[in-house]
């Protein structure tokens, strides 16, 4: 494709830019986006382990048991309930203790002597990027941490993985607490730059020291696993039981993964949840010797995590996450411990993929916008849309999270280009058609100045004349799509059944401009009443166009919609040239009012506009529709536009 003009020169490389800006400022932003769409479409087919529950201080707790702050021996019933009522496998507790319970010493001696009893017990440590507070004895807690966990990391990773950590410190729980307790894990779950949880830290590296995450944690207990192989994208485990595969990525220090959520009733919880409430009255009834209220039997070989979240008292504990926005924080972690049971992660597309599916659904979407039929590449560019969209979720359905939302943006940028590129070459060829046709027909158009063969000098004059613009709709779209012979003949065709109309009414046709055809009345044919047959002249040109509609469907040729445009005024109409080469024209505002006028039925949809000056003239005449009060270009002011409906006799 050739382009002729400056402003088109450079187009592709407009568009370039466009395409490269539009990626660079969205690109992470629908990444993320399109995680939280796809994983909403894909719920369907996953649901938790049934080998996971959560047992929750919830609002009914608080009602049944008492109000909050609860004394801490209160959890040392639900330990040594799964601890030693239960087949429970393992306890997750999703809590930090880090202040002294003042109101109730004796109860925190109790709960700090007695936590070291639990053997399938692990508690939360939250890390931080701050430094600890003065005063605190660093090597202490460091080395102390360092016997809660007894897994054992194989770092593998190239060097450009081994960044340096960002973390400095970690929450500092109550000694007696951190001593005595027998396992902990790290709770942090990393929020996005949009305030969303979708990823979780497995790994995080403090202090040169690999530490598991609780969830971790308790999958190296739970499997028996007790050495890790981190590679530069994944973590391994292996047993003669259990395969662990998870696909990371490193930032900041912590080794991390996206979370695979399950579906969820009612936008909190996915996984079965039990009152804390029940499990303490369960409790208290078989110290009692009593039927307690649950089946202990619920609880054979599962894996109990627990935590508080009631809208009571601020223990609500609820994030945003791509399933909900007030999914229970307590589930986030058991999630994170079932994607580790069960193999269920996302990997994510690197962002080269991402960068190169965009730019050939640009390139493509733009290929076809720009070449072919505009409803056949309208069609196309949904199919593609839509196929696009299946193959996301199919990937996803497969544990990869494609991009959904960018590259599908980037059709509608592709489309947007496209169309913009259609205009300037359409009106780049339309430009070369008019000059060409010009060449041809400006010796027919000067016949109005037959009676003066004797006399054709330079010159002209300024008179008060009317301008019908006529002009084909899309016709370079129409004519893509034809061949030159068949083009000729529906415009040979069509200029001959409307010139005929022209003359009747006193016309004179002063040019073709390719599919365009610019008349006047009033000159050099007087008439005073130039408005009105002007207008006449239109209706009845509209009314033939429609009778070679219904002749060219009938024929197989494609339908044809004019618009017409019509303004009355003053104008300078003469020969102008030289004196080898003359050409009887009309020019002036008038002129250009009624083109410009034209191109408004675009605009509003219509086929027939004329200019207020000419509604001044024929408002006795016809019924009219008020359309608007546009800018005409070249005009210091505005001009209010009508729609003719009909002649009045």
């Amino acid at each position: 494709m050739e382009f002729k003009s400056k402003n088109t020169k450079y187009l592709f490389f407009v568009f370039a830019f466009i395409f490269c800006v539009i990626y660079a400022l969205t690109s992470n932003f629908l990444q993320l986006k399109s995680y939280n769409i796809m994983s909403k479409l894909t719920l369907n087919n996953k649901t938790p382990s049934n080998e996971v529950l959560l047992v929750a201080i919830d609002d009914k707790s608080l009602h049944e048991i008492g109000r909050w702050p609860w004394k801490r021996e209160y959890y040392l019933e639900i330990f040594d309930y799964f601890e030693n009522y239960t087949n429970a496998k393992l306890m997750g507790y999703d809590g930090l203790i880090m202040a002294p319970d003042s109101e109730h010493p004796q109860s925190d001696k109790k709960f700090f002597n007695s936590i070291g009893k639990f053997k399938k017990l692990i508690a939360g440590v939250a890390f931080s990027y701050a430094d600890f507070e003065k005063g605190i004895d660093k090597n202490y807690y460091n080395n102390l941490l360092k016997t809660k966990s007894d897994i054992k990391i194989i770092d593998k990773r190239s060097k450009k993985y081994k960044e340096k950590s960002n973390f400095k410190s970690f929450t500092v729980l109550q000694k007696d607490y951190f001593n005595n307790i027998n396992a902990l894990g790290a709770v942090n779950m990393p929020e996005d730059t949009d305030g969303y949880i979708r990823r979780a830290d497995q790994i995080t590296n403090y202090e040169g020291y690999f530490f598991p995450s609780m969830a971790f944690n308790l999958y190296s207990k739970y499997t028996g696993i007790k050495e890790f192989l981190l590679t530069d994208k994944y973590i391994y485990g292996f047993s003669d039981k259990y395969t662990l595969k998870i696909p990371t990525e490193t930032r900041f220090g912590a080794i991390s993964n996206y979370v695979s959520f399950y579906k969820t009733s009612d936008g909190v919880y996915s996984h079965q949840k039990y009152s804390a409430s029940d499990i303490i009255k369960s409790y208290r009834a078989i110290k009692k010797g009593e039927k307690p209220i649950l089946d202990s039997a619920l609880f054979d070989n599962k894996v109990i995590f627990i935590g508080a979240n009631a809208q009571a008292q601020a223990l609500a504990d609820i994030k945003r996450t791509p399933i909900s926005e007030v999914f229970s924080g307590l589930d986030i972690q058991a999630t994170n411990f079932d994607n580790l049971l069960t193999n269920n992660f996302f990997r994510m597309t690197s962002p080269l993929y991402n960068f190169v599916i965009c730019t050939l659904m640009f390139v493509l979407i733009f290929i076809l916008v720009s070449t072919m039929p505009i409803v056949t590449a309208m069609l196309s560019s949904v199919c593609i849309m839509f196929a696009y969209l299946f193959f996301a979720m199919f990937m996803y359905y497969h544990k990869i999270a494609l991009s959904l939302i960018l590259p599908e943006m980037f059709v509608v940028v592709a489309i947007a280009c496209a169309y913009s590129y259609r205009y300037l070459i359409e009106g780049n060829k339309k430009e070369k058609f008019q000059k060409a046709m010009g060449k041809y027909l400006s010796r027919e158009v000067m016949q109005n100045v037959v009676e003066n063969i004797d006399n054709i000098q330079l010159g002209g004059k300024r008179a008060d004349i009317t301008v019908l613009f006529a002009d084909i709709r899309n016709f370079t779209s129409i004519s893509e799509n034809m061949d030159a012979g068949s083009v000729t003949s529906i415009l040979n065709e069509y200029f001959s059944a409307l010139v005929p109309i022209i003359e009747e009414y006193g016309g004179v046709l002063n040019k073709f401009m390719g599919d365009a055809v610019l008349a006047i009345f009033g000159e050099p044919k007087k008439d005073e009443n130039h408005a009105l047959v002007a207008v006449k002249c239109a209706s009845k040109m509209l009314k033939k166009v429609k009778h070679l509609q219904d002749k060219w469907i009938d024929e197989g040729k494609p339908k044809i919609e004019i618009g017409i445009g019509i303004s009355s005024g003053e104008a300078f109409i003469g020969n102008i040239g030289s004196q080898d080469r003359l050409e009887y024209t009309v020019i002036g505002d008038t002129v250009n009012t009624a083109s410009r006028i034209e191109n408004y039925n675009k605009v509003y949809k219509t086929n027939f506009l004329i200019s207020e000056e000419t509604y001044k003239r024929v408002k006795n005449k016809v019924d009219v529709i008020t359309i608007n009060n546009v800018m005409i270009r070249g005009k210091a002011s505005r001009m209010t536009i009508y729609e003719v409906i009909r002649l009045v006799n």
